[in-house]
């Protein structure tokens, strides 16, 4: 099985993990766990928030790496497009969690266009 199907999985894993050191914290209900009072400030409102963007990358980075494999473009390319992609998206979940902007912005920016380039390499490879 190629490398790329693999990283599906832990693209799926990393917006759980995003979260989870905010889910650490005392005062975490675990019987109430989307209560937004305990979401919106600091940290866990960092922490909440790329776990929801990690949702909404999840998408197109599978059937981006589907597609890719799907219409015969190198699966060597689109295993080292897709590590890239999981690079990405744990640098743009420590940037979140740190609070830094531009980070996040440019890992976000490079991993789209890492989905783009897994998508659209069969017309390519």
């Amino acid at each position: 099985m190629p490398i790329s199907i693999w990283c599906i999985l832990v693209a799926a894993i990393l917006p759980i993990l995003a979260a989870f050191p905010a889910k650490l914290n005392k005062e975490f209900d675990n019987a109430n766990p989307r209560d937004p009072e305990y979401w919106k400030d600091g940290f866990r409102r960092r922490a909440q928030s790329a776990q929801s963007n990690g949702f909404e990358a999840f998408p197109f980075f599978a059937i981006s790496v589907i597609v890719g494999l799907g219409q015969g473009g190198s699966a060597d390319l689109i295993d080292r497009l897709a590590v890239l992609f999981i690079g990405l998206r744990i640098i743009y979940t420590f940037a979140y969690w740190t609070d830094r902007a531009t980070p996040r912005s440019i890992a976000w920016a490079t991993g789209f266009l890492t989905c783009a380039a897994i998508f659209t390499s069969p017309l390519w490879s």
